[in-house]
């Protein structure tokens, strides 16, 4: 019975002693546990240089927040049995932000090169604390950490100018940023609907600018965003004065953020150009006008060929640089629609003087000539990457939103690059199934996408990659009105971008990171933070081999257990249970949900149609490939027998300003009468049916012969997504390979918000019967 006894009570001492791991996102470089654990009472003291005053202000952020979560004061001059000590020393291997972190049951110590390496390491620390006060003494384990960020750009861009929000909220963002080891907030300031920064040379911005007619509860339309000078009339807006601004760089300052200011050029400046309408090319409608005006009948540029118009953006510039001390300044660069400079006479003026040979060239003038501006200011300039277009200024920093190509092109020029991709980098994309998640602007960028995002391309060289300082998410608010939607949008993404930007690539594990994320979701629940579910959705996908097609089944949700049905009929929990894929040899419709705990977890299950005819498993060759971006289920995603849906994120094929050419070998000679493929429109998302669809057919795979070239009936014009499909029929006969061209409208068309933009052509299925 003693040796029982012993035993047990050894055991007992075992399972108070073990560690449970702490749930600490960004994963640190390396982290080793230990027995036992430090408790947070009122036997602690701080230890500290009180000379430096940066340490000294780490020191009061972490005192403060212990107190707040605990209730117990720290004492920084009565020297207490346990301690927390903060030191500055040289440590070579973890850099400017590095630090490393001993936690043993009588001391805790953070040691780093900076007060910046401190500050990250008092994170990982207040992530082993409650998130809220419960009054139990918090137990923090033992444990050795060294730490230091892949990225030295951790970045987070909020558009503040689509729709408004408070300082108070601009705050609630640099808190989230800050507790997950962010480091950069790029304030998208001004834009065509409006202007948010006081700029005391000129007024008429803040005054006029920045408010328009209420659209509140509205649906977010472009064409539909109109001004007045009437401030009766144009009550929605706001702005931040320069001295709410700078109090929003010192709160971020002292979180370690660098407020990156931006302030959009020549484009997208509707807003200001209404208001000065002086500075643009063809001055129309603005303030002066009386009545309701529309911001998209508004010239959104500024006149390349006007002085004045620079003179009016170094004025601007000047004071925003005295607001914000970051090296870099933002001037957008995206988006410029040159139509109004190939009709303007001091455009075409200056284009002659310079010696430019088209308007791509004096975009790049226009760029040059602020970056010179800034750079004599000891600042740098960063734009989105349409700054390459007509060449690079000298200097530049370039942010890769339309996929990573302009990255990649500014690298190989020895440019510093951002990467902030739209897939999966924007957030106002939805994150989990669009028939159960809240309205946003089209895309489908889930947490797993962006945990598995590598902001190095496989195709960038070693010594280019050197160039990529980081990468950044970016939220636009054109559906966002309200606190409780940017909280939505960005958690928990934003957790799962932060350890892309800070841990080594190798340590990145979904598994891994979902558990450690568990108990930050209930800290949300607890703080009342709105943040996303999850992603319910099941991901039906074909599997394609020797020309056998089986369907398998995938979600992100490491807890689910998926049910399906192939009659289209609802799967409940009673249905068949997946556990690997299936095979199709005849049409279906299959119907998947996801369960936790025994409860289907969405309204509405994945559903998708599957369809066979002569072309399904065969391979397909593109004239030109299919962008990265929208890879579908694959090369062969026209042949996989999965109909595309109004979802242009899954089974599309998409293809940016150019005409999709695909040819399908049948393999042996094939009896048809009719080819079809779909097509995919949707105007928000620039994405336009094929002007025509031309049909060829081959007897022997090598010569092709037109059937019929179909043209398109429906005009680009804003609406929901709609699909069509092109057809054609002829005469039976057998062929061996046939062949599709679907000619692009070449760019987004006369008053869309892309006018003159790459226009998108989007192609699903492709049925040979």
């Amino acid at each position: 019975m003693k040796t029982k006894l012993i035993f047990f009570l050894l055991n007992l001492s075992f399972l108070l002693n073990a560690q449970i791991a702490p749930h600490i996102i960004p994963h640190p470089l390396s982290m080793e546990l230990k027995n036992g654990s430090f408790l947070i009472d009122g036997n602690v003291s701080i230890k500290a240089d009180a000379k430096d005053k940066a340490t000294a202000d780490v020191v009061g952020f972490f005192t403060n927040y212990v107190k707040e979560i605990t209730g117990f004061s720290l004492s920084k001059t009565t020297v207490k049995s346990k301690t927390i000590e903060f030191k500055l020393e040289k440590i070579n291997e973890i850099g400017e932000e590095g630090y490393t972190l001993s936690v043993t049951p009588l001391s805790i110590v953070i040691k780093a090169n900076t007060s910046k390496g401190l500050f990250y390491g008092v994170q990982t620390l207040m992530q082993t604390l409650p998130f809220i006060r419960t009054n139990q003494v918090p137990q923090i384990p033992c444990m050795e950490i060294k730490d230091a960020p892949r990225f030295a750009w951790r970045g987070f861009m909020l558009d503040v100018s689509r729709h408004f929000f408070s300082t108070e909220m601009i705050k609630e963002v640099i808190d989230i940023m800050a507790n997950y080891k962010m480091n950069v907030f790029h304030w998208h300031l001004t834009d065509g609907t409006g202007w948010r920064l006081e700029i005391k040379k000129y007024p008429k911005l803040t005054e006029q600018a920045a408010w328009r007619i209420d659209d509140w509860g509205k649906p977010w339309n472009w064409a539909d965003v109109a001004f007045n000078a009437d401030r009766s009339k144009a009550t929605y807006g706001g702005f931040y004065t320069q001295e709410q601004a700078k109090e929003i760089v010192a709160y971020a300052q002292a979180r370690n953020i660098t407020v990156v200011p931006e302030i959009e050029m020549p484009g997208h400046s509707q807003a200001a150009m209404a208001a000065f309408p002086e500075l643009s090319c063809h001055p129309s409608v603005h303030f002066g006008t009386s009545g309701d005006f529309y911001a998209n009948k508004v010239e959104g540029n500024y006149c390349a060929g006007n002085d004045a118009a620079f003179t009016f953006l170094e004025d601007v510039l000047t004071e925003v640089m005295a607001i914000f001390p970051s090296k870099y300044i933002h001037v957008g660069g995206d988006e410029v629609e040159k139509d109004s400079w190939k009709k303007c006479p001091k455009c075409q003026n200056r284009m002659k003087t310079e010696g430019l040979k088209n308007e791509n060239e004096l975009q790049s003038y226009f760029i040059r000539r602020m970056e010179k501006f800034l750079t004599a200011k000891n600042r740098k300039l960063i734009g989105w990457d349409e700054i390459l277009e007509g060449g690079l200024a000298p200097d530049a920093t370039v942010m890769s939103w339309r996929g990573e190509a302009g990255g990649i092109e500014a690298a190989k020029m020895k440019h510093n690059v951002v990467m902030s991709p739209g897939s999966p980098c924007y957030f106002d994309h939805y994150q989990g199934d669009p028939e159960t998640e809240p309205a946003a602007f089209g895309g489908f960028n889930t947490l797993k996408k962006v945990y598995n995002y590598e902001p190095i391309p496989a195709e960038m060289t070693a010594e280019d990659a050197k160039y990529v300082l980081g990468a950044q998410a970016n939220l636009w608010t054109e559906m966002i009105r309200k606190r409780e939607g940017i909280e939505y949008m960005i958690l928990p993404r934003l957790l799962a971008l932060s350890e892309v930007v800070w841990s080594p690539k190798t340590q990145r594990n979904w598994l891994g990171f979902n558990q450690r994320l568990q108990p930050h979701l209930v800290g949300f629940e607890h703080k009342g933070l709105h943040y996303s579910k999850g992603n319910f959705k099941v991901d039906i996908k074909p599997v394609v081999d020797n020309g056998k097609i089986s369907i398998s089944l995938e979600t992100e949700n490491t807890e689910g257990v998926i049910f399906y049905t192939t009659d289209g009929s609802m799967p409940t929990i009673g249905s068949t249970k997946y556990d690997k894929p299936f095979e199709v040899n005849k049409a279906m419709t299959v119907k998947a949900a996801l369960a936790l705990n025994n409860q289907i977890m969405t309204l509405k299950p994945a559903e998708q149609s599957f369809t066979t005819n002569k072309a399904t498993g065969k391979n397909v060759q593109y004239a030109t490939p299919f962008n990265k971006n929208y890879p579908a289920n694959g090369v062969n995603s026209l042949t996989d027998g999965f109909r595309g849906t109004k979802d242009h994120g899954k089974q599309w094929h998409g293809f940016s300003g150019k005409d999709m050419v695909a040819t399908i070998d049948l393999g042996v000679a094939t009896t048809a009468s009719r080819i079809t493929i779909g097509c995919l429109q949707n105007y928000g998302s620039w994405i336009f049916f094929p002007q025509s669809v031309k049909f060829e057919v081959s007897e022997d795979g090598q010569n092709f012969t037109e059937i019929k070239t179909v043209q398109n009936t429906i005009p680009p014009i804003s609406g929901s997504a709609q699909i069509q499909d092109f057809k054609v029929e002829f005469a039976e006969k057998k062929i061996k390979a046939i062949r599709v061209t679907a000619k692009s409208l070449g760019v987004c068309p006369k008053g869309h918000p892309g006018e003159g933009g790459e226009a998108w052509v989007f192609v699903d299925e492709i049925l040979v019967d």
